[in-house]
């Protein structure tokens, strides 16, 4: 049976893609501004129903495994925006403590396991998660983000294997964007829907347009309960597109204008708030959008604010620091 979306979760639904978009907007200003972000900034402009929809149909005993493409899954699933922001400026009040930067974010508080940053690695560390669930006879599932491009890589595939031979409660998540680094879908897949792996591992497979948030919502709430109740692994392929280069640096020259202009169109945000506005649940987006900048300026504040951490700190919070133990 469908769960119902009442008025209060579509707002929601709404406020928090917006929110996504508008930290995404500060981190790409502030990856072109010289000395205010180090390292490689990747953002999901466009790609905001996905992590919103998937993250809004999780319980909060689910594990999530993300990618490097992660910022939107973290806000979704309820991180402060001002400790990431300050991790992501490798900062010491950051959520983790400025030592993983954007592209390893973890927060166990928020079962945000890990970030894994080799592409197609993600899967299989999720295996692990979701094993436990599974041996611990759980109610709970593993929700694995994954892009188009990392579907082609072996670690994928001998994850998409385990699970479905051992019935593991994992919801391999891909959001297919069109695009592998610079390359189409076409260059690098021989077939046109991912979703059609599915099958071959004997797992259930479903497609979803990645820019329609109660479609994912209702998809992913489907799938996540078959998961739950023990039926194993599924695949949700989520139609969208990649709105700026794989990372800010990519200045998407191999881009074809006129159909970055036609996804333009579909905006997942623009699109939803329409829809809301047709169905009278909400006249402007202007309290939502003021909303989510004051939150950003808030975190960048913070962020600001807070110091780099010291040298010495760098083996604290690690697994096992030879260096303290050998005296």
């Amino acid at each position: 049976m469908q769960k119902q979306v009442d008025q209060t979760q579509r707002l929601a639904l709404l406020s928090n893609m917006i929110l996504i978009r508008t930290f995404e907007d500060k981190i790409t200003e502030l990856a072109h501004a010289e000395g205010r972000l180090p390292g490689m900034q990747i953002t999901c402009h466009g790609q905001e129903a996905i992590a919103v929809g998937v993250v809004e149909a999780l319980n909060d005993a689910d594990v999530i495994v993300t990618n490097h493409r992660s910022h939107g899954h973290m806000l979704a699933r309820g991180v402060d925006p001002k400790t990431l922001m300050a991790e992501i400026m490798g900062k010491k009040d950051g959520l983790n403590q400025g030592k993983s930067g954007t592209l390893h974010l973890a927060d166990p508080s928020h079962n945000v396991l890990m970030t894994s940053t080799v592409v197609g690695a993600a899967p299989l560390l999720a295996m692990g998660a979701a094993f436990a669930q599974h041996y611990r006879h759980e109610q709970a599932a593993t929700c694995v983000f994954l892009g188009d491009g990392a579907a082609a890589e072996g670690s994928v595939h001998e994850a998409m294997n385990m699970a479905a031979l051992w019935k593991l409660p994992v919801l391999f998540v891909c959001e297919s964007n069109g695009w592998a680094g610079a390359q189409a879908h076409d260059e690098h897949c021989p077939i046109s829907r991912i979703v059609d792996r599915a099958p071959a591992y004997g797992m259930t497979g479903e497609i979803v347009d990645g820019n329609d948030v109660e479609a994912v919502f209702h998809m992913a709430a489907r799938l996540l309960d078959d998961c739950r109740q023990g039926r194993g692994p599924a695949l949700l392929e989520c139609q969208t597109y990649r709105m700026h280069g794989h990372g800010e640096h990519d200045s998407q020259y191999y881009v074809d204008k006129a159909e970055l202009a036609a996804w333009a169109e579909r905006d997942p945000i623009i699109g939803y708030a329409r829809a809301l506005r047709e169905a009278g649940v909400l006249a402007s987006t202007e309290d939502l959008e003021r909303k989510a900048k004051a939150q950003v300026d808030e975190a960048v504040a913070f962020a600001d604010a807070s110091p780099y951490p010291l040298p010495e700190e760098a083996l604290d919070h690690v697994y096992v620091n030879s260096f303290a133990r050998e005296g």
